[in-house]
């Protein structure tokens, strides 16, 4: 559902028109993982790594948290759409997930006929 106005044109987006209840739940998950200044720095943090990945090992180190404390904020990014983990050994690499981070940018964009 979050993919409704996401520049398709099929359905309006947040300033184009109210959401419904769906949508609007569904989008306050996302934007409630958002809304934590940890997670925000880690979805940072992986979204701008060379190579489109990043190791947890690498991750842990820039927080004053416990490991289990950056898993924890790191399951929440997942759930939310907003990231993916692969195992590698005893290691997990995290990714971007772009077409969430598409969706919530035009769900936020005006459209230029809709005066400011």
């Amino acid at each position: 559902m979050l993919g409704q106005g996401d520049g398709d044109g099929c359905c309006p987006g947040l300033l184009t028109a109210p959401l419904d209840e769906d949508r609007a739940a569904e989008l306050a998950r996302v934007f409630k993982a958002l809304g934590d200044p940890v997670r925000l720095r880690l979805l940072s943090m992986i979204a701008s790594r060379a190579g489109g990945e990043v190791c947890v090992c690498d991750l842990t180190p820039a927080f004053d948290l416990s490991q289990p404390t950056i898993s924890h904020h790191l399951k929440l990014l997942r759930e939310a759409g907003l990231i993916a983990s692969e195992r590698r050994g005893t290691w997990v690499y995290y990714r971007p997930l772009p077409e969430m981070t598409d969706r919530l940018a035009a769900v936020l964009t005006r459209p230029a006929e809709v005066p400011s």
